[in-house]
């Protein structure tokens, strides 16, 4: 008997969840459950997290967690539960197939059968922004190798496990040759180990476009964290509905399964919500804990549901659909299938054991780091790049010198165009002249040579070669 935890949620929740738990023990799994309460009532008592710490310590503890949505009251400063609960957790790999059910779900595209592997801790989802001029501000865009090992190597052996043919890498590495450069850098290493899987990249605007217009040419899409929310919600939509579609969020640790949509407030306790995307996150639940045959009775049971046409109100359509029920008729109703396998719909098999066990991440030897340049970001309010580097070229000392200016990115210095529009946010690079080199003391005396000459400098970066390949980008037009 497997303990996991389970929390009800907020708006149609309580009913969606008791609808899945309905059905999940009537199929005989062996689970015990151990129930928390999160979301808004929790915020609303003055816990801004919206949890309790000892709800915390029965997650940690069970390390399996079916949660329903929740609501997150507006304003007031209250964060996110998921995306606090992902990091917490260290579930780094979100996980939502998207199928379409036709005939018996309309849908565009009849043939589609995607499995979209989202990362799930970095990227812009890193959540650090400032304000740094009068007109900028700036969020930072965070990749790691081992983020990204970590994801793509889940998506190739999440496609080895469940018998998938071809994994999709997306990002956008021609304008982000860095961030979205070590991810594709990642991909291509990790799909060697796995020649028996295709492999193909796509830049993640044109990826997208075909994913919505052809998405029987995809099979596994692995890709980054705002890449991923984006084209998951797409995928599910196009496949039929969000509110078919399940999510699971897995960590080395511990794991989280949910319904992708939200909490629905204007649909609780009404009967009516459809428990379909919360079920089927509890299927992947049970195939995370190893309970695969119990999923397998309980997808095809719900499979030849949908396809006798009894559907919820978010699915009916009268030239489609037999008949339009609620909730807890829909449950019934897949109770009842148990046992029995879709006519029309392809039946699933599901291979025993079909938890995922990877490796834990292991650190690569350190590479040679070397100091070559900073980039010094000032706040200045003026528009002209040659009166900005006369006045900085104040600042050249010991053999380091100003090399570029750019502004939002494109170089305006030197050789820039007088029709480039500038804001007040300024790079300036310094780079050592030839034979010289540029130590952080340098760095130090140059930012007080900046504050003597009231010179606003409002950030640093500086600039390294890892192993001799340079760790920065240069400017646009450089």
């Amino acid at each position: 008997m497997r303990k996991i935890t389970v929390a009800k949620g907020d708006g149609i929740g309580p009913e969606i969840m008791d609808a899945t738990l309905e059905i999940i023990k009537a199929a005989g799994a062996k689970i015990e459950i151990e129930e928390i309460e999160v979301g808004e009532k929790v915020y609303l008592s003055g816990n801004t997290s919206g949890i309790a710490k000892e709800s915390w310590d029965v997650i940690r503890r069970n390390k399996v967690f079916l949660k329903a949505p929740i609501t997150t009251p507006q304003g007031g400063g209250y964060k996110s539960l998921n995306v606090t609960t992902r990091k917490f957790l260290g579930l780094y790999s979100n996980v939502r197939p998207c199928n379409s059910f036709h005939p018996f779900v309309k849908t565009k595209h009849p043939i589609m059968d995607i499995v979209m592997i989202r990362e799930n801790e970095e990227d812009l989802y890193a959540g650090i922004e400032h304000q740094q001029t009068d007109e900028v501000v700036q969020c930072l865009k965070l990749v790691s190798r081992p983020g990204c090992e970590k994801i793509v190597r889940y998506a190739f052996e999440y496609a080895k496990q469940y018998g998938r043919k071809k994994v999709t890498c997306f990002t956008k590495d021609n304008i982000m040759k860095q961030t979205d450069g070590l991810f594709h850098q990642v991909f291509d290493e990790i799909a060697k180990e796995y020649p028996e899987i295709e492999n193909e990249h796509w830049i993640i605007d044109i990826g997208a476009a075909k994913m919505a217009d052809t998405p029987e040419v995809f099979d596994v899409i692995v890709t980054l964290n705002l890449y991923g929310d984006v084209l998951s919600d797409v995928a599910a939509q196009i496949a039929g509905s969000v509110g078919l579609a399940g999510s699971a969020n897995i960590g080395e640790e511990c794991s989280m399964f949910e319904a992708i949509h939200g909490s629905a407030p204007r649909r609780a306790g009404q009967n009516m919500a459809n428990p379909s995307g919360l079920l089927q996150g509890a299927i992947m639940m049970l195939n995370h804990i190893g309970e695969t045959e119990v999923a397998e009775k309980i997808q095809n049971a719900w499979l030849k549901t949908i396809e006798d046409g009894i559907h919820t109100y978010d699915v009916y359509k009268e030239d489609t659909s037999k008949q339009k029920v609620g909730t807890k008729e829909f449950a019934q109703a897949v109770i009842a299938n148990l046992g029995k396998m879709p006519s029309t719909l392809k039946p699933v098999t599901y291979a025993k054991g079909s938890a995922l066990n990877l490796p834990k991440y292991k650190k690569r030897p350190a590479a040679k780091k070397e100091l070559v340049g900073v980039d010094l970001f000032l706040h200045w309010n003026g528009t002209n790049a040659n009166e900005l580097a006369a006045k900085v070229q104040a600042l050249d000392s010991n053999g380091i010198k100003l090399s570029m200016i750019t502004n939002r990115g494109i170089k305006v210095w030197p050789e820039g165009f007088e029709e480039t529009f500038c804001t007040d946010h300024w790079r300036c690079r310094f780079k050592p002249t030839e034979g010289s080199a540029i130590t952080k003391q340098n760095i130090i005396g140059l930012l007080t040579q900046a504050l003597d000459k009231n010179i606003d400098c409002i950030k640093t970066e500086n600039l390294y070669t890892f192993d001799g390949k340079a760790g920065y980008s240069l400017g646009q037009g450089q």
